[in-house]
């Protein structure tokens, strides 16, 4: 249903997909999707909690979720998705927000957001912008209750002062970016060895404990693309504190004509899994892997420093999250962050994936992997570099094929010469 600015139409669905479209082209700015959650009476955040955008990615009660963003031929599409049943009484509106990096949203061609059942995938509501000139920030639309049911209301306002000033306009505190902060010392000697009942809780948490929910909103980000592939985080002031590695990922969903169907039901099967994985070399020599297979998790606080939270099968909600512990930089060497995959799926053809890495300080850095068109069951996503001076991350977004009888890892090493003896594994 195509609606015009100001129109309404009820939501009869009780989990949404909101998706925010627009072509993608060299000259387009980068666009991001964001959501605020509104008090039913003052029509604020109650807290900073209530904004979920790409560096905060899911609302506290489950009800609203970025879920990233996929790239098809000639479009980029950003997806929020809401469980309506799952939204707390007190909240009455919730804002569905884009902002615009590298210029106005005039420079944006085919601009539209998009309500589709999340269960059955039909669409519900849909809103083309076509009059926006030095906007940095729109406020598409807006799902609203209304005599206890929801609504969706295209809106078209916008702003020219960006994410910023929508966020504040809306409630928010927004963190102001301060210098680098010195990289911390060195420990003297490292830590005692976490005892096993406790690894997994370590595991789980950030290297100096958990952000602070009441802390001010970091709006700032780093996006890694082909041209522009590395940043330095100690430059960042990323030097210290939990670093964490992020991959989700999404089945593209356009197919086209009865043998494309068919090429992806090859393609795909089953329970897609893919693993998160990582090979370090430590400023001794040693060298060694991370991932689920074989059950190499890692450890936080002991060599090697790296940690693999879990064994994720889906993908669209937290994905894989893997954790480097930056207070113990000086012991890494290089480390090359990798994906396989283990089952469900022949190649990347058919899957859309975002990477991001959120260091404990500085700006959390992102990037796609765009499109595969090799049959490659590996891709090495980036590579984390210890100068000497600087710790340096570097996009990779390689693809790899591996040779007949030659496993994902040892295709890895192979490429990044890690000279390393590989046996077969399991999960």
């Amino acid at each position: 249903m195509s609606m015009i600015k100001g129109a309404n139409t009820p939501v009869p669905a009780p989990r949404v997909r909101v998706e925010l479209a627009r072509r993608a082209g060299p000259a387009v700015p980068d666009t991001d999707f964001s959501a605020l959650l509104l008090d039913a009476t003052t029509g604020r955040v109650r807290s900073d909690r209530d904004f979920v955008f790409y560096n905060q990615p899911a609302h506290d009660s489950g009800a609203v979720r970025h879920e990233g963003r996929r790239t098809g031929p000639g479009d980029t599409i950003d997806t929020v998705a809401v469980d309506l049943d799952r939204v707390e009484p007190g909240i009455g509106r919730i804002v569905l927000a884009a902002s615009a990096d590298g210029g106005p949203f005039g420079r944006v061609p085919g601009l539209s957001v998009r309500v589709l059942d999340a269960g059955t995938g039909a669409e519900i509501a849909r809103y083309d912008t076509t009059d926006a000139t030095v906007e940095t920030a729109l406020v598409l639309g807006e799902l609203y209750r209304r005599q206890g049911a929801w609504k969706f209301r295209a809106v078209g306002q916008g702003y020219s002062s960006g994410l910023e000033g929508l966020a504040t306009d809306f409630g928010i505190t927004v963190d102001t970016p301060a210098a680098a902060p010195a990289p911390a010392p060195a420990p003297a000697a490292p830590p005692a060895p976490v005892p096993p009942s406790a690894r997994s809780a370590a595991g789980s948490a950030s290297a100096s404990g958990p952000p602070s929910t009441n802390a001010p909103v970091r709006l700032t980000k780093v996006t890694l693309t082909k041209e522009s592939p590395t940043v330095s985080l100690t430059k960042q002031g990323g030097t210290s504190g939990a670093l964490r590695v992020n991959l989700s990922w999404q089945v593209r969903k356009q197919f086209k004509g009865w043998g494309a169907k068919l090429g992806r039901a090859i393609a795909l099967h089953g329970d897609l899994d893919l693993d998160l994985c990582a090979l370090y070399e430590l400023s001794d020599g040693s060298k060694g892997v991370v991932q689920a297979l074989g059950n190499a998790f890692g450890s936080l606080h002991r060599p090697p420093f790296i940690h693999l939270d879990g064994d994720d099968r889906t993908g669209g909600t937290t994905g894989e999250n893997l954790t480097v512990n930056l207070d113990h930089r000086q012991h890494f060497r290089r480390i090359v962050i990798f994906v396989t995959i283990y089952e469900g799926a022949r190649s990347f053809a058919d899957l859309d994936a975002t990477v991001t890495l959120t260091p404990q300080h500085g700006a959390p850095i992102e990037f796609t992997l765009g499109e595969c068109t090799v049959p490659s069951t590996v891709c090495a996503l980036a590579l984390i570099t210890n100068t000497g001076s600087e710790l340096v991350v570097k996009r990779e977004a390689e693809f790899l094929v591996p040779q007949r009888g030659v496993s994902p890892q040892r295709t890895i090493d192979q490429a990044y010469g890690w000279g390393m003896n590989w046996t077969p594994g399991r999960k």
